[in-house]
């Protein structure tokens, strides 16, 4: 099969929302009158963010769900994707189960393939997605302040907590590695939550490399602190067990690819959080709040400070 007949068969739709789609040299879109146009990418990169026989129905849903989690942190409508594969070889089984999975979370989320690449070479899976979001409302890293409550939607850390049994550092039993696995493959982007949030947070990120580590891009872009009280952070009952160990602890605070919003809001708007959480059937933890000075301080329920080592995963530490 060559290449275009690979795209053609695997990764051409109709774009209807698009000008021009997939088969030019390049994509034409048409932003909305009064639109700004939100873009981010990412990259999974087999034996670095997945073992190499992850299901590829589950890639295909998870790379594509990295990057609408960045237009929910942004506070943007996603629109249109592109996709790049690197593959080592022509696996037709592999390419229906991934498109499947791709197209799935697309249709979900209205999202439109519109271009990309195919190569030969190591397993790489890169996408390139847009999105629309009305001028100066985007949601941004730069505009926490000081008073500020400190919110995360869901739960944190299970995504860790299943690669930590993965890796042999603990033994989940099977009821719970089902569960919390489901969070590491198949994360759920908090698009309703980032639309409404235009109107309510100051600043927003979106969870992957860690609570500590992405909430510290906020703090730096804001100039402000942070104090998080431990015994607030939204955990499972999987999780929960564990928190008193160092372990614990890192998949909580520091492990990451949860995709979970953490955002913060003024006080005023607690109530109308909690209302929120409500009609979203989206729970929404309020887990500290913005002081003066930098970096984050992480408080036990005695109110010590607790040491923390890791803040989350850096790809070139």
């Amino acid at each position: 099969m060559s290449e275009f007949s690979l795209i053609q068969r695997y990764f051409t739709r109709a774009t209807p929302g698009a000008v021009l789609g997939v088969g030019d040299d390049a994509a034409l879109v048409r932003v909305g009158n009064g639109m700004e146009l939100a873009v981010s990418t990412d990259m999974l990169v087999s034996g670095t963010h997945f073992f190499p026989d992850a299901d590829p129905y589950m890639l295909g849903h998870k790379a594509l769900a990295v990057n609408i989690s960045d237009m929910a942190a942004m506070g943007a409508n996603p629109r249109w994707a592109t996709l790049a594969l690197s593959l080592p070889s022509e696996d037709e089984a592999w390419l229906e189960r991934f498109s499947a999975g791709f197209f799935a979370l697309a249709d979900k989320y209205k999202v439109e393939l519109i271009g990309g690449d195919t190569t030969r070479g190591p397993l790489n899976l890169s996408v390139t997605i847009l999105g629309e979001v009305p001028q100066g409302e985007a949601l941004r890293r730069d505009g926490a302040q000081v008073g500020d409550e400190i919110w995360v939607s869901g739960s944190l850390g299970d995504a860790a907590l299943a690669l930590a049994h993965m890796q042999g550092k603990l033994v989940l039993r099977d009821a719970a590695f089902v569960a919390t696995v489901s969070a590491l493959h198949c994360p759920v982007p908090r698009v309703a939550l980032g639309l409404v949030l235009r109107d309510i947070a100051h600043s927003a990120i979106d969870v992957s490399d860690g609570l500590l580590a992405d909430l510290g891009h906020i703090l730096e872009r804001s100039h402000v602190a942070a104090e998080i009280q431990f015994a607030k952070l939204p955990v499972s009952a999987h999780l929960s067990p564990y928190l008193a160990q160092a372990l614990g602890q890192y998949c909580a605070l520091a492990g990451g690819d949860d995709y979970e919003l953490c955002f913060t809001a003024p006080v005023a708007r607690h109530a109308e959080l909690v209302k929120l959480s409500t009609q979203l059937e989206l729970p929404l933890a309020c887990i500290g709040s913005i002081v003066a000075g930098s970096g984050s301080t992480v408080r036990a329920q005695n109110g010590s400070v607790m040491k923390i080592g890791e803040i989350g995963y850096e790809h070139f530490k």
